[in-house]
């Protein structure tokens, strides 16, 4: 199962107003269990015998999600800071480089163009890399290298130009 079809099967849950919904096959154990009024938590495991597990200390997904605030998602400068978010478009692994041999996509200070990858999120074994959604220059990061990152979660602060 793809990350994309496991969102949409949120979204459908959602819409449905389901508390819990459970799915096993041969090879993936699917619990989707709806942790507050605006957040769905979502735990995926691969069956042992389907593939090989990830290298200890590196997590497949994230087991749990902290309650997620109900805020609509923009990438509107903030007015106050004129600082913009770029967040997490799904639950995984956050890298700063493609591997540990080569430079970070970005640091503090760079300037970066609409499109750009600014880093990569491994969900499932498929990396996925994440692109500026503005131009402008990275303020912060806001995320250590190979942590776990939700969905809907801040990576980096960008402040346009």
């Amino acid at each position: 199962m793809k990350i994309e079809e496991i969102q949409k099967l949120i979204e459908n849950i959602n819409k449905l107003n389901l508390e819990e919904v459970n799915i096993e096959t041969e090879t993936l154990k699917l619990k989707i269990k709806k942790h507050t009024p605006s957040s769905v938590v979502a735990s995926a495991l691969l069956h042992p015998d389907a593939v090989a597990l990830p290298a200890a200390g590196q997590p497949m997904i994230p087991t749990t999600a902290p309650a997620v605030a109900n805020t609509t998602h923009t990438n509107e400068p903030d007015v106050a800071t004129n600082q913009v978010e770029i967040k997490s478009p799904m639950i995984g692994t956050f890298y700063r480089s493609a591997n540990p041999d080569t430079p970070p996509f970005v640091s503090v200070g760079d300037e970066v163009k609409v499109g750009q990858g600014i880093c990569i999120i491994e969900a499932m074994k498929l990396f996925n890399e994440i692109e500026a959604e503005v131009a402008g220059k990275i303020t912060q990061i806001l995320v250590d290298d190979a942590s776990p990152v939700e969905y809907d979660q801040p990576l980096f602060t960008i402040e346009p130009c």
